[in-house]
């Protein structure tokens, strides 16, 4: 059977796991797949590396992206820039991989307008009370932030209706919640 490359896109509120999730696909598959690298103007979060967790970048080299139209999708998330670089999917669909990308719920509709054969995973809390401890956990969130973050959460929540796929990473079992995540790519490369 053809396998087609895939466009897939997870996403889910701040603080759920997509970052987790992300790492452990790398680390089972990091041949496999395509990670893209998001581009971003915050400050890199403690273990972050430059070219590896994200391209960080000042205001004015982003501004230059979007500019040149160098990227899929872009946004300003909670004051700072997030935004996913064109040529890096591309030319990774182009040499027959498939491709994944983190993006927020915004970033996840926007994606599907511009590519609509984009596969969309939406990823939820088990609830909200450990959606709170998760953003606590970081140790880089402020009180406010996380009112803030867990209010936008319950909005985007109810967006998963848009996408195709939905799943609950479900406490300490991430590597069912990847193992769902492969089995959603498998069968959608073959249709």
């Amino acid at each position: 059977m053809n396998k087609k490359s895939l466009l897939v896109v997870i996403s889910g509120p701040s603080g759920v796991g997509k970052d987790v999730i992300i790492e452990e696909m790398i680390n089972q598959n990091p041949k496999k797949y395509h990670f893209t690298i998001t581009a971003t103007t915050r400050n890199p979060r403690e273990k972050e590396k430059n070219g590896i967790n994200h391209y960080f970048l000042s205001q004015k080299e982003f501004t230059l992206m979007i500019e040149k139209g160098e990227l899929l999708e872009w946004a300003k998330v909670y004051g700072n820039y997030y935004g996913v670089p064109k040529k890096q999917v591309d030319d990774a669909l182009q040499a027959g991989n498939h491709v994944i990308i983190r993006v927020d719920v915004q970033g996840a509709k926007r994606i599907k307008s511009v590519m609509p054969e984009a596969i969309l995973i939406f990823i939820h809390p088990p609830n909200m009370e450990i959606l709170r401890k998760h953003l606590v956990n970081r140790g880089v969130n402020s009180d406010n932030d996380i009112s803030l973050r867990l209010s936008e959460a319950k909005k985007e929540i109810p967006q998963s209706k848009s996408f195709q796929y939905s799943i609950i990473n479900e406490e300490d079992r991430l590597l069912e919640t990847v193992e769902e995540i492969y089995k959603i790519i498998s069968r959608e490369s073959l249709l």
